[in-house]
């Protein structure tokens, strides 16, 4: 986590897939983790910061870290079927806009966030792929900030992964958008 942070605090990149590769470049990096949900809310965030549009401090980001923690757990996407990518981008979405029980527009907006990126991971499962989930997590939150929020983020390059030897149950290989 301590990586984690580091670079979501000192970072200057706008683009949250260059700030999440970074991350997930960290060779004590598990290949499959609940990190990853630090990486995707911690990078979108870092990302939002450093546009400047939203005045995001890192106080805001340690909250979205402090939020996914209480949800993201080892293994509950097969258990429960909840990645815990998703509530992660959720927290930042909830931070954006001022989300909480009782709201009204935040609420629904933070929701429609969660349910887009939980469809987008549901179409590359099979086996999971933490590293796949992050990605595609973020290129979905970053379309709907842009359409809901106004936030325009920079999404640079395509991704390809250098990970997928090194992945526990097989990696999804040419069904994975992200293979070389």
């Amino acid at each position: 986590m301590g990586i984690i942070e580091d670079i979501a605090f000192s970072t200057k990149s706008k683009d949250p897939v260059e700030i999440s590769e970074l991350m997930m470049s960290y060779p004590m990096l598990p290949m499959l983790g609940c990190q990853h949900a630090y990486i995707a809310g911690g990078a979108l965030m870092a990302a939002i910061k450093n546009d400047g549009s939203k005045g995001i401090t890192n106080e805001e980001i340690k909250e979205v870290f402090s939020r996914a923690e209480k949800q993201a757990i080892g293994g509950y996407c097969g258990l429960t079927g909840v990645c815990g990518i998703t509530p992660g981008i959720g927290a930042c979405f909830a931070v954006l806009t001022g989300s909480k029980c009782g709201k009204d527009e935040e609420q629904r907006i933070t929701m429609e966030a969660v349910t887009r990126v939980s469809m987008a991971i549901t179409e590359i499962t099979g086996p999971s792929c933490c590293k796949a989930y992050v990605r595609t997590s973020l290129e979905v939150a970053v379309d709907y900030l842009r359409e809901r929020l106004g936030i325009n983020l920079f999404l640079g390059k395509d991704v390809v992964c250098n990970h997928s030897l090194k992945h526990p149950h097989g990696c999804r290989e040419t069904k994975c958008p992200y293979f070389l």
